[in-house]
């Protein structure tokens, strides 16, 4: 089989925080830094995956998944936090609440509290150039969407940064658009789109995009919410509402669970995407369930990812594979590129 195209932007190398502020410290150098995206890229390419650079798709994918306000939210973000006199990283320190005030909560005019109305964390820091990063992610999974609707089996979108926590109208997570959700959206075209979330925590950004569609199945594999990130969302009991209802599956897991019982619950989830019938898949693909991912709660090793792989590639529809967590360094790497030699050898 040919080698799976792999889709990559320099781009991402704006969106370079220097620290982020995590489970109440400040992490220095954050998580979700440059390195994720060269490490990734390096390993892709050294494997033999061509690296194709992304196409620019404009602003209208990004309309269709998320509101207007966050849009220019993010555009306008840092000129305006700049402007108010903010420091060199722009991290949010105060969110509304139901019942804050006597009145009803309203977009602050000061760029020093807008940021509060549309992030729901602390650990989502913007600097200069991460909406130019950001529109660059999405053009990399939406050029990856192209490419499968086009004709190629698979692709993969490495996108930094990544995308699956951020909602409609509100961004969180590292993530500052929906990479998976702008790609699935634009799939459509094609028919039902069923997206599989694989990384260690809940997207729920995703989950809010496709709540009520019943024409885009979501099913997400996470840490029991009870105790990790984002808390609020991905218990079992979600299933979508209205026409979406029963279209959004949740399978939390407990911490420390292993190769064998995460491709059981893997296996669970396919079977879903089965019964759903779609006429293509989105991955959203994150390798912190490693077993010593730093902000994960897995035991996964490497070895399990050619498995999973393979269980996704034998599903045998057209793919698109979306890059979201993993913050393992010395692993990333090991484990797309066996990722993606598991999905090939099953097609």
């Amino acid at each position: 089989m040919e080698p799976m195209p792999v889709v990559a932007s320099d781009a991402h190398r704006a969106h370079d925080p220097p620290y982020e502020i995590n489970y109440g410290r400040t992490v220095a150098p954050a998580w979700e830094r440059v390195a994720r995206g060269e490490v990734l890229r390096t390993a892709l390419a050294g494997a033999g995956h061509p690296v194709v650079d992304p196409v620019e798709h404009g602003p209208g994918p990004l309309r269709a998944v998320h509101e207007l306000a966050l849009l220019d939210f993010l555009e306008a973000a840092w000129d305006d936090w700049r402007a108010h006199r903010g420091p060199s990283v722009l991290v949010p320190d105060t969110f509304p609440v139901p019942g804050l005030g006597r009145g009803a909560a309203r977009l602050p005019a000061s760029g020093l509290g807008r940021p509060g109305w549309f992030c729901f964390d602390t650990a989502t820091p913007l600097v200069a150039g991460s909406w130019q990063a950001a529109r660059a992610a999405a053009d990399v999974a939406l050029t990856g969407a192209d490419l499968v609707a086009e004709g190629v089996p698979a692709a993969f979108a490495l996108c930094r940064p990544p995308g699956h926590h951020a909602g409609p109208g509100y961004y969180g997570g590292f993530c500052l658009l929906n990479n998976a959700a702008v790609a699935a959206r634009a799939l459509a075209r094609l028919g039902r789109v069923a997206v599989v979330d694989v990384d260690f925590h809940h997207g729920n950004g995703t989950q809010d995009v496709f709540w009520e569609d019943p024409g885009v199945l979501y099913v997400s594999l996470h840490g029991d919410p009870a105790v990790h990130y984002p808390y609020f969302t991905g218990n079992a009991d979600e299933a979508g509402a209205g026409r979406g209802a029963g279209t959004t599956r949740n399978l939390p897991l407990p911490d420390g669970v292993g190769d064998d019982g995460y491709l059981r619950a893997l296996e669970e989830a396919a079977e879903a995407v089965v019964a759903f019938e779609p006429a293509v898949l989105v991955v959203s693909l994150g390798f912190d369930t490693y077993v010593d991912d730093p902000i994960g709660g897995f035991g996964l090793g490497v070895g399990a990812y050619p498995r999973i792989g393979r269980l996704l590639g034998g599903l045998g529809l057209p793919t698109l594979l979306v890059q979201e967590g993993g913050y393992a360094l010395d692993v990333i790497g090991d484990c797309a590129v066996a990722t993606l030699a598991g999905f090939q050898a099953a097609r």
